[in-house]
């Protein structure tokens, strides 16, 4: 199978041969058959997708598996398109045809519970069984440079299948488009490096080193936030995601209408509804048929998204997402009033709520790109307490009026978190930031593991490196928006195994509320701390290594566990312990035999900081 010519052809399919396609086969089932999908892709595009539909669900499955089973299903379809009427599988769903498959294979053990329900029910058991965190598959061994290129030269179109369905098995609920150009780059990676492995001045492993980066960035970026917006709509609902995308695009397209807007709102929700089953080829045809709305309507739309239009379809989605908000029409009106002075207000509540809270959304958002799309909704959700509690038989007839102190002082609340956090990085740095967020996360979660806690600081201060540094205007969409991203990471981990009901509370009440409550969340009181055992608190002469980040990691897993043991520590007695270290650190690297001298000289340091901790 020559990968190379199917993931370049698959990339290449025309928009127009696209959108012939009909939105969903549970609208229109005959006409979006197994054979007509074939007909449209063709053989070695439907034989691409298949294989990393297999791979998604079958992470652990081999590859020879995983190109069986796109096979089989690819011979089925090639059937289909020639006679469809003499096989009633053809007439099947397409996401029945594909677990059927998997469901016929032997040796799947994981599967046996999924393979026994009926579908839909079938389906969301095997979604439920795809799993994306770190370590569930081993991660990628790093092959020897000369010997990958000796491999590639043999094998090349093999070896960019298998690198297809490598990555395909670690992001089960990755983008197939993303993942195909990701093969593409991967194969002009080995091309680029090993093409000079001759030349006696060309350093193979500087070459991978410089531009592995390139290959897995779009993996890691785009598997994160499709995951991000797969848990939104799976904990908190349609409605809160199409919320969420409502502020969203009437921030980027402020000059649309609402009834633009509410079009591309409901698309996108559906988009993601297909994306998020794992329907691939819905999910592929959705974005290309929004895609080409958008990039025909830009007149109406937005005048910042002319370039992204002209690109690749594969590049044009990232674009426009990551283009700047247009311009606000020179007409609009700095206020709202209307929904908070109009007579008829509390009719119009009563009468088309959702509609209502939606037009309020839609003209408070396109007013405001220096607010993130979270504070937006929270903005909303306090127009609608608003609402409901000021429309009741007797309300005052000032009640209305409140909104907007509440609002101010909502306002002023958020501004005022971002700013302190920024100061403090700017005062701080990287690593004493992180170290200020460990102790505050390590009391609020200390059940998470230490490589845990400092994987999520370590992501909370990269936030701070990129957004502080930016205008007031830019501050607050770049740092929560960001930030929305981790804390889903933290409750996504939360759903796999449970941390405490504080984080509980804060990942299932309100997304909208999620960070504020995340931030309010003081020490677990329910947390037993770690006993002071031999082995929690070890010093070694790795303390001498001279490579700081190193010795930085090494120094924050003993703040984590110092946490975990004293969770009331005050500022004062861990700048005791802390010097106590350091100066016992100090003294053994100087010795000329350091281990013995950690040996005798931790637990004495142990003995002293247990006097500090209980003064």
């Amino acid at each position: 199978m020559n990968w190379r010519k199917i993931i370049y052809v698959i990339l290449l399919v025309s928009l127009t041969a696209v959108k012939a396609l009909p939105r969903s086969y549970r609208d229109t089932e005959e006409k979006n058959s197994i054979g007509q999908r074939f007909s449209q892709l063709q053989e070695n595009n439907f034989k691409a997708i298949a294989m990393i539909m297999f791979a998604q669900y079958v992470q652990g499955g081999t590859f020879g598996r995983a190109v069986k089973m796109a096979e089989d299903v690819t011979d089925l379809a090639k059937r289909c398109a020639a006679a469809a009427g003499d096989n009633p599988d053809c007439l099947k769903p397409l996401d029945k045809i594909f677990l059927d498959t998997i469901c016929q294979e032997e040796n799947l053990p994981r599967f046996t519970d999924c393979c026994a329900k009926k579908d839909p029910e079938r389906n969301d058991c095997f979604l439920s069984l795809k799993n994306s965190s770190r370590g569930f598959i081993s991660p990628f061994e790093r092959p020897n440079a000369e010997a990958a290129c000796k491999n590639h030269s043999q094998h090349q179109h093999s070896l960019t299948g298998y690198f297809l369905y490598e990555v395909s098995r670690r992001h089960p609920f990755l983008y197939a488009p993303t993942i195909l150009s990701v093969a593409i780059r991967y194969d002009d990676m080995m091309k680029n490096c090993c093409g000079g492995a001759e030349d006696p001045t060309h350093n193979l492993e500087e070459c991978f080193r410089r531009q592995a980066p390139k290959v897995v960035k779009p993996v890691k970026e785009d598997g994160l936030r499709q995951e991000h917006t797969c848990g939104i709509l799976k904990k908190f609902g349609e409605r809160t995601l199409k919320a969420l995308k409502l502020a969203q695009i009437s921030q980027k397209f402020p000059k649309a209408d609402f009834v633009t807007v509410n079009k591309l709102v409901m698309d996108i929700a559906n988009m993601h509804k297909d994306c998020c089953r794992g329907d691939m080829l819905d999910c592929m045809h959705d974005r290309e048929e929004i895609l080409h709305y958008v990039c025909t309507n830009q007149d109406i739309l937005s005048s910042k998204i002319k370039k992204c239009c002209e690109q690749p379809l594969l590049q044009r989605s990232e674009c426009i997402v990551n283009a700047e908000n247009d311009d606000k029409p020179a007409d609009l009106s700095p206020h709202v009033r209307e929904f908070i002075e109009d007579k008829g207000i509390c009719d119009r509540f009563a009468q088309e709520k959702d509609t209502h809270l939606a037009r309020f959304l839609y003209e408070y958002s396109r007013r405001h790109p220096e607010f993130s799309a979270q504070m937006l909704l929270r903005i909303g959700k306090g127009y609608e307490d608003l609402l409901q509690e000021c429309c009741k038989t007797g309300a005052p007839d000032d009640c209305r009026s409140r909104g907007e102190e509440e609002l101010k002082k909502h306002i002023y609340e958020t501004e005022s978190v971002m700013k302190t956090s920024c100061d403090i990085y700017k005062e701080k740095g990287d690593y004493y930031f992180q170290n200020e967020l460990l102790m505050s996360f390590t009391k609020k979660m200390p059940q998470l593991t230490s490589a845990e806690l400092i994987k999520f600081t370590k992501q909370m201060t990269t936030i701070g490196s990129k957004c502080c540094r930016l205008s007031q205007d830019k501050l607050l969409p770049c740092a929560e928006e960001n930030l929305d991203l981790v804390l889903g990471e933290i409750c996504r981990r939360h759903l796999t195994d449970p941390v405490n009901p504080g984080v509980c509370q804060c990942c299932s009440s309100s997304y909208a509320l999620r960070r504020p409550c995340m931030g309010k969340l003081e020490i677990d009181e329910n947390y037993v701390p770690l006993s002071l055992t031999p082995g929690l608190f070890t010093f070694h002469e790795d303390l001498c290594t001279t490579e700081e980040e190193k010795l930085q990691h090494k120094k924050q897993e003993m703040l984590i566990n110092l946490i975990k043991y004293k969770p009331q520590i005050t500022q004062e007695q861990l700048a005791s312990v802390t010097a106590a270290f350091t100066a016992m650190r100090e003294q053994c690297c100087k010795e000329e035999r350091r281990e013995a001298c950690f040996v005798k000289e931790g637990p004495e340091l142990i003995k002293r900081s247990e006097k500090m901790l209980s003064a």
